[in-house]
């Protein structure tokens, strides 16, 4: 399966995404023939953590989320991380920068904690996705249905719940990636 022609956002947050999280799906995406771009908070750097506490490598931010609109993208990654899901919610930017990704019917990638921005994003209504069980409560609470599988999909939306998922996420990010726009993803827009 190629994303040859294809141009993936990834989402960071400083200090807080779970970095195989990370590290994992852009590499999977970029083998499959995909540009991947590096959005942050802002440009620079912004350093990952393993298993939410210890400080991971640093990364390069290809560009600052107010330099960017979901229609220069085909798809969207949000890694996880407790403390970078968090960060992430937190910015007006972000969660606009999410939310339009739904609104023009593009597959988006979450893992772990990363739900948090969908629910912050209002697009979780109707859906039925995974998460690290602790989100579960959030997605509910927004009109989602939560299930405890290592990989779900809803026409678009792919979620998983930890890093030891990723194998299993990756492989169907690049295949939802592959397939392009998916008009169902618009009904929770």
């Amino acid at each position: 399966m190629t994303l040859q022609g294809k141009t993936i956002a990834i989402l960071i947050a400083p200090r807080g995404t779970e970095e195989p999280e990370f590290v994992e799906p852009k590499k999977a995406v970029e083998d499959a023939g995909a540009t991947v771009v590096v959005v942050g908070l802002e440009a620079g750097e912004a350093q990952a953590v393993n298993h939410d506490l210890d400080p991971g490598s640093s990364f390069s931010v290809d560009k600052a989320i107010a330099d960017v609109s979901a229609s220069d993208f085909d798809g969207l990654v949000i890694p996880g991380g407790s403390v970078g899901a968090d960060k992430l919610r937190g910015d007006e930017k972000v969660v606009s920068f999410v939310h339009d990704f739904f609104a023009q019917e593009k597959p988006v990638g979450v893992i772990c904690h990363g739900p948090w921005v969908l629910v912050e994003a209002n697009v979780v209504k109707g859906r039925t996705l995974t998460s690290y069980p602790t989100v579960s409560t959030d997605i509910r609470n927004a009109g989602g249905t939560w299930v405890d599988q290592e990989v779900v999909t809803d026409k678009g939306l792919v979620t998983s719940r930890n890093p030891n998922d990723l194998p299993a996420f990756c492989a169907k990010i690049v295949e939802e990636f592959a397939e392009g726009r998916h008009p169902a993803q618009a009904r929770s827009a």
